[in-house]
């Protein structure tokens, strides 16, 4: 029997793709800050993937099932929308700290059981390869770096008979288009630097997330590219035409485009 490691397990796009690989036969050992219920061929553990400690406490339980896995899948991320002059420092961190290190720490401290062919999949963001809109710019800048952190991973690990893939999925009918729309209006109520019009830039963030898929897709998706010999290294999912529009565009044309968009009427 086939086995799979699923960081953010419990809800989304972790728990459907979870849910489907355990149907399929793979023994699935679902890893979440909270854990999700146990069902026939999938195993939670808790873990926190910030935590060194947590993480290898979890590679510790999965060795009482086995010594061999057969594909990692990271789903842990948050969502973020702040200034960058104004974010807290302990936001700054905790962003780079679940979309970044969290897959680091996961994929450094079970690389003793991923064996030739085993295989890990990311799943960044269909922003990572663009440019970012302004207040959105802590997200892709972190899912950014997971991107290029997964590059470079597959440059070595291809190696040693291990593929490094990424999912680059648009806008997914997950909790994130909740917490979006709230970030957003909290954003607008405590900037100082920043008359920014709710309105307008809600415009921006709606286009950007509409006609999301369910979670499921992702899921479907993803079982297909693990079932491949030779998956490729990066799959695009539900990509925002008026995002690859803008960032056709030459810097200056986009940042005209924004400026406008976004500017105060009353800063003439």
């Amino acid at each position: 029997m086939k086995s799979a490691i699923i960081t953010g397990a419990s809800g989304g796009m972790g728990y459907q793709t979870a849910t489907l690989l355990a149907k399929n036969g793979y023994t699935v050992f679902a890893l979440d800050k909270n854990a999700c219920e146990r069902v026939d061929n999938l195993i939670p553990i808790q873990v926190d993937v910030t935590n060194v400690e947590s993480v290898k406490s979890a590679y510790e339980q999965v060795l009482n099932y086995t010594d061999t896995v057969d594909v990692i899948i990271h789903f842990a991320g948050v969502y973020m929308l702040d200034s960058l002059i104004e974010i807290s420092d302990q936001d700054f961190q905790k962003i780079f700290s679940i979309n970044l290190f969290g897959a680091f720490y996961v994929n450094k401290i079970f690389m003793p059981l991923l064996k030739k062919g085993s295989k890990i999949l990311m799943t960044t963001s269909e922003l990572a390869p663009l440019d970012p809109l302004p207040f959105t710019g802590i997200y892709a800048i972190s899912k950014s770096a997971l991107d290029k952190y997964a590059y470079s991973l597959k440059m070595e690990l291809q190696l040693l008979g291990i593929n490094v893939s990424v999912v680059r999925a648009g806008a997914v009918s997950t909790g994130m288009l909740g917490v979006s729309t709230d970030a957003l209006e909290k954003f607008c109520k405590k900037t100082t630097n920043y008359e920014c019009n709710a309105k307008k830039f809600k415009k921006i963030v709606d286009s950007v997330e509409s006609k999301s898929l369910p979670p499921i897709r992702i899921a479907q998706k993803v079982y297909k590219i693990i079932k491949k010999k030779k998956p490729k290294f990066a799959y695009k999912i539900n990509r925002n035409k008026l995002l690859l529009l803008l960032n056709a565009l030459p810097n200056a044309w986009q940042f005209g485009i924004i400026k406008n968009i976004l500017k105060n009427p009353k800063n003439k």
